[in-house]
Order: C-alpha cells, then structure tokens, then sequence
C-alpha cells in the first residue's frame, strides 16, 4: 500500500500490549475479550459488536439471515488502527453495521487459512489487496464485496448501499458470490502433470535471465516501490550464483544484502529489520518489525557470511539475533510475533516511526564532537531527511571511504560509530516502546529456530546453540499434542488452533537443520514424525500437493493450495525441500517422487515468473547437479561435523554418530579409534577421508 502521510491517534484506544494498563471504564465490550490475540483484544471495547470466527457464529448468520461482514488485519498494521480509530470506535458506524451484519474480526496471523480466501477475493474484486481487508459476504462465507481501508463515511455509504443490495436483490447478490466462489476455486487448481520432464539447467537460466530485467543493480532489489525484502529470492540467487559460477548475479546479491543492512529498513540503533521500505534506496521504512522477516534474514545473512566473509554481515547477524533476543523473547523459549508501526511521540499521540526516528538537533545535542563523523556516515542531510525535520539513519558508503574522509583507522571509525550508536539507544531507551503483539506463532518460531541454526552453524557462536535448543525445546513441549500434530498459537501459558502447513514445513525444516549441527537424532526423529503426520492429514491425492489447511480443520468456502513463495516462502514449496531431503536419508519411502511431482505441478510457471517461485528453484538445483550425503563417524564426529558445516554447501545434508548411527547412511562406517567422512551420492559412497579439507576436495565438481 503506498505511503501516506502519518496519522496522529488517541493513545487510550490502544495502550502497548504489554503493558499493564491504568484501570478505565469502558462504555463498550464485545465478545472478543474473550480472546487472547492482541489484535482482536484492541478492538475488544469497539462499540461495534464483533465476535472472532467460530462456527456458532456463522450458524447465527444463516439463522438471522444476516450478511457476514468480515473484516482482517493484524495488530503491527498502521492502517488497521486508522480504520478502527475513523469507524469501528464510532457509535454511527457501529449502529449500522449491528443492525444490518454479523460482524467478524480477525487477525491473520492466526487464521491465514481465512485471510488466503478472502484476500484472493478482493485481488479478484479490486485488482488489489492489503490490510485492513474488509468483506462482506453471504451468511455461507461466500464473498460479493471487499475493500482495503475505507474512510468513515465512505464506508457508511458502501454498507447502506450493500445491506439494501442484499435485501431487494438477493438473486443478482447470490449469483456475483457464487460466480466470485467458482473463481476462487479455479485460481486455487494445480493440475498433476505426470507427462512433463523435470526443469533443466537450461530452462532455469533462461528464467533467470528473464528475472533479471526486474534486478535493481544500484540499489538492490527489484526495481519498484515499495520495496520488500523477499529472502526466498535472494537465498536462492546466492545459490545458484554459487552453484552455477555466475558473478554477476552474485554481485548483485552483494549488492542487495549490502544496501538492505546501510538502508533504514535495518534499525542501526536496535538491530533487526522493519517490514519493507516505501521508496527505491530501502530509506523510510515502513515501521513494524515482524519475526517472519528477522528470522529469515538471520539465515540469508549468516549463509552470505559464509560466502563472503563480509563483515557486515556477521554485524546483521549478531544484531538481529540481539533485537530478537531483548524484544521478543518468551522466557519460555518462545518469540513474540511483532512490534507495532506506531508509537506514542513526545505529546502522548501515536505516530509511525516515533520511536526510530530523529532531529539534527537531537543528535547534535547528544553526540558533541562526535556528530560530525556520525553525520556523514549515516546522511544527517538531505539524502536521509524523511518528513518534518526527521532523520531516518541511512548508509550509502563503506566504512573505508568515511575514515579516509576523516583521516582515522577503521578500528576507530568503528569506535565511535558503535559509541554514538550506544549512546543513542541509551536515549531511546527513555520514548514510549512500540506496542508488543505477544502471541507465539508456530511457523513464524520455526523460522526463527532455522535463522539460530545457520548462525551457529556459520558464525560459530555457541549462544546461538543455546537459544535454538531452547526454541527447539519450547516448539516440542507446548506446541506438539499427544496425537502428533502441532498447534498454531501460544499464548500466556495456552496453545491453541490447529496448526497449518506452514507450521509444519516450518518446523520439519527447522528440526532437521538442527539435527545437522547437533547430530541429536531427536531432532531428525520429530521432524520424521510431522513430515508423516503432513502425509497424513494434508496431502491431496488428485493434485498430489499439501492443502493449507489439514483434514481435521473445519470446512471453508476452498481448501487452499498455497504454491506461490511470497516474503514468506510458500507451504508446498518449503514441503517439497524437505521431502528430498528425507529421501536422501530413508530413500525407501516415496518422499523423493512426491517432491519430484510437487516440482513438476508447478514449474510451467518458472519461464515467466521466476521471482514468484524462487524456492522451488532450489529443488531445480537440487534435481540437476550433484546433491551429497555427507556422513561422519567415529570419536570426533562432531568437531569434524561442525568444520565441514560452517562451509556453504547448500546442495547437501550431513549426517554424523560416535559409532553406527540408527540410519542406513551411518550404518557399517565405524572404525575404532578413527572419525571418517563419506561423501556419498543417493547412498553411492567415495573413498572415506578424514579431514574436512579432503570432504571439500571430494565436493568440488
């Protein structure tokens, strides 16, 4: 959605969820103060008689006749507190929308079951999407209208005249949502092509240098505003960079992951990521910060580290793990979901950005003699003056240029850049924090435990370990039933909601890259057990794809099919990942052709869209070239293990035991008093060695 001007909001309406509130008297509560996200408890007291998606509700939609009028958004959305503040806290909106509607909040991130139907909907009613997502549809869940944010009396318009569609034209209104229905189901088929070859290297450059016209090789990233990070896309560029010897396209990895960690999307102060930029040079960013993104880019970040040896990027490691450490840590393990957009300013008023922002005289006040170095090096000028004489800190040169500029030693520069950062986060430390939304999402940990794991593995640093064995730990006793399944949502102290395929692919990829730096074949064994519950419960046996939601789940209007990789990659395609990778350690089960198959469904797409698939593209790599199972026994297995994994080597799984492991690629390799490597391709094994300098050696093409 484009930028807009910031927007001022009663701070009482929305005090930080983590905060304990002063004790107020509400003139209004609906039924969502009875539930425990964050987002619906700010719209608890909403004079708007909301309930949360349940199926008595629907059931007393269809008993009262009455239309649904579902409305979607999440509790870091800015735009979301815009529309609640202009309608749903005002008395004449409420008393339309009660009398006519059955009226349901919900919050995406724990329903994106909901959220996938219904934001294809207004994409096909609009053209385009966004949160808030607002939809008004028959009391089946079926869709006849939707809108994004709407102003307070354009939105009482658009109800009076839909309320009085639906009663004096039912017909014309039943036969728009079952047309709308039928293309909701059409856009959801993925057919099963069992007649086509597999993606050739061929195919894949071709689609790539397709991808290319789109590369922004200044700036980064796409050329286009807003600008989003999209990690799937630049994880499997920097592989296949690496994969098929093409400098260019690592060059412009570099320089994308470079000019992401300089802009003011990246918090210089705090570290971690904000969720996108609104302009082309990643500057103003748009202000919330999201685990999904920080997770993700923990990992792209610490793999470009292994890589390049790039300073910087270790930096970004370190400091998005401190961010995540210090903000969204559970004591329990778990990590929080968010920090809003909004904060309350110096006058009690929420605005985006209060918290990150500064003035010239703020920073000259506080950094003295160091200003002017501070100055030039984070573009206290025209290039990083965002609105209203705020600064958002933005780099566009190397620490090399700045201490020839200044005549001092890199050592020094980094001194007093790192003093003046400290001394700025001292100083924010005293402004009103963003609100926290403290639920614990399943998918969005498993992200954040995979981010852990490629830290340790490629920095080394065993606290790292410790907070992915703990997450890990967290993830496994509150978030797993008896039955085997996984649940969606923790929060203070209860799990909640069936959990979706996200959570799953998520989670199955987390534990076994964990399995891969500990060699604790608990991790490999759980990961088994929901990669076959996912069998189970979610596998469609015409499409021979995951469905989004599991057989257990309650019936919608469609049972997605979610295969296009967004900022998050998509469910079937991170599956599809962790099928081969099974396949490569049981290859008597039918992990392999499923994955196989799952490629094959979905790559007539790769030709013209690319970008849109790009972690499917791994699978294309991996099918092609050679993929090595790297297996390590004996006393030292595991130092050995962890020489060879600080090494990128995307197209490999590593397997390691002190004596004859439990898998068929550990069996019979021990020797006593003696750790060897085998280097093996679908269980065909070269010669042992017993250096990681020698397993290089055996990798190289």
């Amino acid at each position: 959605m484009k930028k807009a001007p910031v927007y001022l909001l009663i701070a009482v309406a929305v005090l930080s969820c983590n905060q304990k509130p002063k004790e107020v008297t509400h003139e209004y509560t609906n039924a969502l103060i009875e539930e425990s996200s964050p987002y619906l408890l700010q719209h608890a007291h909403n004079p708007v008689n909301w309930e949360a998606w349940r199926p008595d509700v629907l059931e007393r939609a269809k008993k009262e006749d009455k239309p649904l009028l579902i409305s979607i958004g999440y509790a870091a959305c800015h735009w979301c507190h815009v529309m609640e503040k202009e309608c749903f806290e005002d008395e004449q909106v409420a008393k339309v929308m009660n009398e006519n509607f059955i009226n349901i909040k919900i919050d995406r991130e724990e329903r994106p079951d909901v959220d996938q139907i219904y934001m294809d909907a207004i994409q096909m009613i609009s053209g385009q999407g966004g949160w808030p997502l607002n939809i008004v549809a028959l009391p089946d869940g079926r869709p006849f209208w939707g809108a994004t944010y709407v102003p307070k009396d354009n939105w009482i318009k658009s109800l009076e005249q839909l309320i009085e569609l639906y009663n004096e034209d039912r017909a014309k209104v039943t036969k728009y949502a079952t047309d709308l229905a039928n293309g909701l189901h059409a856009i959801n088929l993925v057919e099963n092509d069992k007649d086509t070859d597999l993606y050739s290297l061929k195919q894949l450059d071709a689609s790539v240098q397709n991808w290319t016209q789109y590369f922004d090789t200044f700036l980064g990233g796409h050329k286009r505003a807003p600008k989003f990070m999209m990690p799937n896309n630049w994880d499997f560029l920097l592989h296949y960079a690496n994969a098929s010897d093409k400098p260019d396209i690592m060059e412009f990895v570099d320089t994308t992951l470079t000019r992401m960690a300089y802009g003011g999307i990246y918090d210089h102060v705090g570290g971690g990521f904000s969720r996108y930029a609104v302009d082309t040079k990643w500057h103003v960013p748009h202000f919330e910060k999201m685990l999904y993104d920080n997770g993700q880019l923990t990992s792209l970040y610490a793999k470009a580290y292994a890589v390049s040896k790039n300073e910087l990027y270790k930096d970004v490691v370190e400091e998005t793990i401190g961010f995540v450490q210090e903000e969204l840590l559970d004591p329990s393990g778990g990590f929080y979901s968010s920090l809003d957009a909004d904060s309350l300013d110096e006058n009690g008023e929420l605005e985006e950005g209060a918290y990150y922002v500064w003035t010239k005289e703020e920073l000259t006040q506080l950094l003295g003699d160091d200003y002017e170095v501070f100055q030039e090096y984070f573009n206290i000028n025209s290039y990083g003056l965002w609105e209203e004489g705020n600064y958002v800190l933005i780099r566009d040169k190397s620490d090399k240029k700045v201490a020839e500029k200044f005549k001092v030693s890199l050592p020094e520069l980094k001194t007093k850049i790192n003093k003046s950062l400290a001394l700025l986060k001292k100083e924010r430390s005293k402004r009103s924090k963003p609100r926290l939304d403290d639920k614990i999402l399943t998918s969005w940990n498993g992200l954040m435990l995979k981010g852990l794991v490629d830290a340790y593995r490629y920095l080394g640093n065993e606290e790292y370990l410790s907070l992915a064995l703990k997450n890990a730990g967290f993830i496994e006793s509150q978030m797993i039933t008896q039955d085997g399944s996984l649940l969606r949502n923790h929060k203070e102290g209860k799990s909640s909601i069936n959990a979706f395929l996200d959570d799953y692919a998520t989670v199955i990829d987390a534990y076994f890259s964990l399995y891969e730096v500990t060699f604790d074949e608990k991790w490999l064994n759980l990961a088994k057990n929901l990669l076959n519950y996912s069998k189970k419960h979610f596998f469609d046996d015409e499409s021979e794809m995951f469905f989004y939601t599991s057989d257990k789940d309650e019936s919608l209007i469609r049972r997605t099919i979610e295969v296009d990789d967004n900022v998050i990659s998509s469910s079937n395609s991170m599956m599809a990942i962790n099928l081969y990778k099974f396949h490569k350690i049981y290859p008597e089960e039918t992990y392999g052709d499923i994955s196989g198959q799952m490629l094959k469904n979905v790559q007539k797409d790769f030709d013209t869209r690319a970008q849109s698939f790009s972690n499917w593209l791994h699978l294309v790599l991996f099918q092609n070239q050679n993929f090595y199972e790297i297996a390590v026994v004996g006393d030292d297995y595991k130092t050995l293990g962890q020489q060879i994994s600080k090494e990128y080597v995307p197209n490999s799984i590593l397997v390691g035991s002190f004596g004859e492991g439990s898998i068929d690629l550990l069996q019979n390799r021990s020797v006593p008093e003696t750790t060897l490597t085998y280097v093996c391709i679908e269980g065909a094994c070269k010669l042992p060695v017993t250096s990681a300098q020698e397993v290089f050696e055996q990798l190289k093409p």
